[in-house]
């Protein structure tokens, strides 16, 4: 009895995470973000250094760009504002609410 209720519970909870992800896919209504003026300059240098010329730059040249373009990627990546959760932990988090 406890199994299948819990099977039937797992189910309904997948069956309406869906139905809400679609209905927020079809209406977009949000207009797009402005890049803050930080990030654009980063931005900015990444497409200077892939327009380079790097035919004519020595070995430690080279890994000198690579360093900068991995601190500028990495960079860009820690400014992301948000809490990703994946599916899976918003029904087990979601299954312990229930059951607590």
């Amino acid at each position: 009895m406890k199994k299948s209720r819990l099977y039937l519970m797992i189910m309904m909870l997948s069956l309406g995470a869906f139905t809400t992800v679609n209905a927020s896919e079809k209406n977009p209504t949000t207009a797009p973000k402005e890049i803050p003026a930080e990030i654009q300059v980063m931005l900015n240098r990444l497409e200077e250094i892939k327009d380079m010329d790097k035919s004519e730059l020595e070995r430690s040249e080279k890994k000198a760009l690579r360093k900068e373009v991995r601190a500028i990627n990495a960079e860009i990546r820690s400014t992301g504002n948000g809490i990703y959760i994946s599916v899976g932990a918003i029904i087990i988090i979601l299954l312990l609410i229930i059951l607590l």
